[in-house]
């Protein structure tokens, strides 16, 4: 089985600020300390710059605390303390749209997450607003040793975790962009 969830949100602010914000989610030292409190690392892999296009393609590798399993859970599965994920970020200026899909790296014995985020102009005011959306997917792995009510529970609790971090998330974007909009005027 597996659940998938669409989510869009407006932000009123231009797409530039927005996607500086968004860059600086992870390593901004406020939402570290609170709302995004479970990352605990973050690292750009690779970057690199196409000078004819101007577009910019980064690889990052984002470590956080992995969420608790169900307490029926703990017992019959190892899990980690810890999830890897790998972000691949494109920003194509020009055309002022920026998609990043991120997948877990590890705990994939259990667990598929897959999460595709998009920025664009609002239709309907492009210069002043961004639109905003995410789509995720969660598998849970083929476990013989665990019934298939157990690996819904998992992707469950998994969906509910990612609805609460992406709000979290969405929230420090907003947060930067306003520190972003009182350093432009």
């Amino acid at each position: 089985m597996v659940v998938s969830y669409t989510q869009e949100h407006v932000y009123r602010h231009p797409w530039h600020r927005v996607t500086a914000a968004a860059w600086r989610k992870f390593t901004d030292a406020d939402a570290r300390a609170a709302p995004l409190s479970h990352i605990l690392e973050v690292h750009t892999l690779s970057r690199r710059v196409d000078a004819g296009s101007g577009r910019i393609d980064a690889v990052r590798a984002i470590a956080g605390r992995a969420p608790p399993l169900p307490l029926l859970l703990r017992g019959l599965v190892a899990a980690a303390d810890v999830v890897l994920c790998v972000e691949h970020t494109t920003v194509d200026g020009l055309a002022r749209a920026m998609r990043v899909v991120s997948r877990n790296a590890n705990l994939r014995a259990l667990v598929h997450v897959e999460e595709t985020c998009s920025y664009r102009p609002h239709p309907e005011r492009p210069d002043e607003w961004t639109l905003f959306r995410q789509e995720t997917s969660i598998r849970c792995a083929p476990l013989a040793a665990v019934a298939a009510w157990a690996a819904e529970m998992v992707e469950r609790r998994c969906a509910e975790r990612f609805r609460q971090n992406a709000s979290q998330g969405r929230e420090v974007v907003e947060t930067i962009c306003e520190r972003l909009a009182l350093a432009d005027h």
